[in-house]
């Protein structure tokens, strides 16, 4: 019951003034600069809460994060590397989904650590300095397992996402 009173009284104006147009041009910004590094596909997406019937119905943030995965196409670049940064901001909950040619390598127990590291800066307020150092530690590990080729393409938008 408290998850869903959270949902509900999460309005979605506070995504707009945690996430200013300035803050969600460096993240988009740290996207690219982190691209140049690797050859992988990241996006940012971030929402403020979900609706009743899906709350109710026991949705998780991952089971979201696989949906909004899905919907914006992530799974869908050439070399199957791309990698979705998901925020569900009224549990201040993030979940990393990448596709079967990084998870293979990288695993979920990294994308545990890096979603760990985000939500503590969350939890002091941090939201800029912890999506920003989340982008970075994915970029480094991204750019050790899978380094950027002359022929690299930027098959998805760096633009973060407001569901």
């Amino acid at each position: 019951m408290r998850r869903i009173i959270r949902h509900l009284l999460f309005f979605p104006w506070r995504l707009r003034q945690i996430f200013t147009r300035s803050v969600l041009h460096a993240i988009e910004q740290e996207i690219a600069a982190s691209e140049r590094l690797h050859s992988g596909q990241i996006r940012f997406a971030v929402e403020a809460n979900l609706d009743l019937i899906p709350l109710l119905r026991g949705k998780t943030a991952r089971v979201r994060a696989h949906e909004v995965f899905s919907q914006l196409r992530v799974w869908d670049t050439e070399h199957n590397n791309g990698v979705l940064v998901y925020l569900l901001l009224a549990e201040r909950r993030v979940e990393i989904v990448a596709d079967r040619g990084i998870e293979a390598k990288l695993g979920q127990a990294l994308w545990s650590r890096i979603c760990r590291q985000m939500q503590e800066a969350f939890r002091r307020g941090a939201f800029e300095v912890g999506v920003q150092e989340g982008l970075r530690e994915i970029g480094v590990q991204l750019a050790m397992h899978f380094p950027a080729t002359d022929s690299a393409a930027n098959e998805l938008s760096d633009q973060p996402v407001v569901l």
